[in-house]
């Protein structure tokens, strides 16, 4: 039915009980939460696939590294450990850290983003997107096509089409684009890589123009992996080789630590360039902690920079991929429609396609997440129409092309047999399908990332919005 798979690189050490509410508690929880699962209680949730950040195992060498985190307020010697295993495996001069990945994207957007600025990217992020906004510039997709169908196979959809590029720079001048932002793997699209040949094209391009790139490198060691096994001529070179390959065609990067580093909190901001890194340790101290913290605790620094180490081992990234991999073989065999081919970190179920009666006007995503919430308890992200948001000029919902639903595989966290019983849940849903007769409706719907605090009814309930 589905590929053989080796088994863990890893054994359970300690583990956290878990239980499985009953069908009551779970309609109780739903309807109490808005129907929203970022709402949702971690008790009322059996398998929480919510998110892949911060949610991570961490290893016994990690919580060893902890306890000898040094608590200093300036000059902590575990921030120099941090900078070192920055710089040695991603390449970058200056780090400066910061509480988490959206910390350092605020941090760099309020130095570069102004009125006017108009910032390319291969596909937007929700809190990259919201800071570039919220400074005054304008998001522009310029990822390739395939990316935007789910059934296509294109083995590197997180590439940039360098038309759509090319033709931005012509269109809005130069002068007007503060930084390409480049996204390894892209979140949006179900954890699709970019290939190491296209990301050499995007660097001439931007060169010619002085513009320069800003990698998100959450998860630029699962696109390593994806280089390896998909790009010719990688097949035989490191995971950490290729990662520093990927960097040093950038000129910085956002980094939230709670994912590729297996940190439960953590992330960074780092640069080649001086003077853009003096304004970001300047800005770092108002907004996250002096610049050798960021907002983080010695010992949290001590986790991450053990966890960087870690995380270009081989047998950890390719059990990483490969348990993703398994969940979404299992789905493609039962008929699931799902966003191919399978990415790094998430397995997303194509709601567009699997609820094609609901209207996209009644947030089919956010629909699906919630009745698979109620089938097994396990927690599921709407990555669609709710996400996406308003458009700030007309007011009007933006409907993205992709309309999903995310089941994110924290690392070293289930067995297969959790994923097996996700796997069971979804296709259950799925076959039942028809039974969702409607959608929802927002009851509460925030002004700024809505997906984390907006509230739901049955769209065939009679309701009163608020918050619009």
């Amino acid at each position: 039915m589905y590929p053989p798979y080796p088994p863990e690189p890893w054994r359970i050490k300690m583990v956290e009980p878990i239980r499985l509410p009953t069908p009551e508690e779970r309609r109780t929880a739903l309807r109490a939460a808005g129907y929203n699962t970022s709402l949702l209680r971690s008790a009322d949730v059996f398998i929480d696939l919510y998110t892949d950040s911060g949610t991570n195992a961490m290893s016994d060498r990690q919580w060893s590294d902890m306890m000898i985190g040094d608590e200093a307020y300036a000059g902590s010697r575990s921030f120099y450990r941090l900078e070192q295993a920055v710089q040695h495996y991603y390449g970058y001069d200056h780090v400066i850290p910061t509480h988490q990945g959206r910390g350092a994207e605020n941090i760099l957007s309020r130095i570069l983003v102004r009125p006017g600025s108009h910032i390319p990217g291969n596909m937007y992020f929700t809190t990259t997107r919201t800071h570039q906004e919220l400074n005054g510039g304008t998001f522009h997709d310029i990822i390739v096509d395939e990316a935007h169908d789910p059934a296509d196979e294109h083995p590197f959809k997180g590439n940039v089409d360098l038309a759509k590029l090319d033709r931005l720079i012509r269109t809005v001048g130069a002068e007007n684009i503060p930084y390409v932002s480049l996204a390894a793997t892209v979140n949006m699209a179900g954890g699709q890589p970019i290939s190491l040949a296209n990301l050499a094209e995007t660097r001439e391009l931007t060169a010619a123009h002085d513009i320069p790139i800003i990698l998100d490198a959450a998860r630029a060691v699962e696109n390593a992996w994806f280089i390896q096994q998909r790009e010719p001529g990688r097949a035989d070179q490191s995971i950490a080789h290729i990662l520093a390959e990927i960097c040093r065609l950038t000129d910085g990067a956002c980094m939230s630590a709670k994912k590729d580093s297996y940190a439960n909190i953590g992330g960074w901001l780092a640069v080649r360039d001086p003077d853009l890194a003096e304004q970001a340790r300047n800005l770092v101290v108002i907004y996250e902690g002096l610049h050798t913290y960021g907002g983080m605790a010695g010992r949290d620094m001590e986790a991450v920079a053990r966890g960087i180490e870690e995380s270009v081992e081989h047998d950890n990234i390719r059990a990483r991929v490969e348990q993703v991999g398994y969940l979404g073989d299992r789905l493609i065999a039962a008929g699931v429609p799902v966003m191919r081919p399978i990415g790094g970190h998430a397995v997303c179920v194509d709601a567009a396609a699997t609820l094609e009666h609901l209207p996209r006007s009644q947030f089919p995503a956010q629909t699906l997440a919630a009745a698979i919430y109620l089938d097994s308890a396990t927690r599921a992200a709407e990555r669609g129409t709710v996400s996406a948001g308003r458009d700030p000029a007309s007011g009007e919902h933006r409907y993205p092309k992709l309309e999903l639903v995310r089941l994110t595989i924290p690392r070293r966290v289930y067995t297969r047999s959790h994923l097996d019983f996700v796997a069971d849940s979804i296709i259950n849903v799925h076959n039942d399908r028809a039974a969702i007769t409607t959608g929802l409706t927002f009851t509460h719907e925030p002004s700024v990332l809505r997906f984390f605090q907006g509230r739901f009814a049955p769209a065939d309930s009679t309701v009163t919005r608020s918050g619009a």
